[in-house]
């Protein structure tokens, strides 16, 4: 196998990785949601926030379900960094993507303030890391979308990938609305936000594990040497 024949192989396998890592990722990440509604049933799944988990019993699990949200997000950015083409221009998004992801993370260190309760500074920095996260992801997944339509690769998978960021950022100015009224189903916005975002990372992860060829151009030879060419 030719040096170069070797590298892309180890190349196209991380880009497989990191996909598969951000689609279990999200799977998980869902599903210690719905874990939690069971552990926590005094909460509502229309009028408290996710991050209302992150209070009182079974705090720690919602504080992973953040770390693991770090680590899917950063897993599909990668996963797009390797795969989009020089001229896909989602640089941008990507960099939005990312912070998405290290505010996410972050938000583990800060519980929030439920409603009806003083605030803290800790639940302060709380809302302003969701705040950045939140906006960072809906406006980043547009920008990505679209910036991959340019490239021919993606062209038919960007048009999906554009029509779920859309949809997300509609959920984002939803549940902007919500707040700071008392009475707005905030906790649904939120939880619909969240997971048109996720279906958009899993799609996303999910494109770029079929399409790592899309950085370069031909073939992929596995053999060691073609017929008649020296070895």
């Amino acid at each position: 196998m030719q040096p170069g024949c070797a590298s892309r192989q180890r190349e196209l396998l991380s880009v497989r990785s990191l996909a598969w890592l951000a689609i279990g990722g999200g799977i998980a990440y869902v599903a210690i949601d719905v874990a939690l509604r069971f552990l926590r049933p005094g909460y509502s799944l229309i009028y408290n926030a996710e991050s209302d988990y992150g209070r009182g019993p079974w705090y720690w699990v919602m504080d992973f379900n953040f770390l693991l949200r770090c680590v899917l997000s950063l897993a599909a950015c990668l996963a797009l960094v390797r795969t989009a083409g020089p001229d896909s221009r989602v640089r941008g998004g990507e960099y939005l993507l990312a912070t998405w992801a290290v505010c996410s993370g972050l938000l583990a260190f800060f519980a929030d303030d439920v409603e009806g309760t003083p605030l803290t500074g800790s639940g302060i920095v709380h809302v302003a890391l969701a705040l950045i996260a939140f906006a960072c992801v809906a406006v980043g997944a547009i920008l990505i979308s679209a910036g991959l339509r340019s490239d021919p690769a993606w062209r038919s998978a960007a048009s999906v990938l554009l029509a779920v960021a859309v949809a997300g950022a509609a959920a984002f100015l939803l549940l902007g609305s919500a707040t700071g009224h008392p009475h707005a189903p905030g906790g649904l916005y939120e939880r619909i936000f969240l997971g048109l975002e996720l279906l958009w990372i899993g799609l996303a992860a999910g494109y770029a594990a079929r399409r790592p060829e899309a950085r370069t151009s031909g073939p992929l030879i596995t053999s060691s040497a073609a017929p008649g060419a020296p070895g």
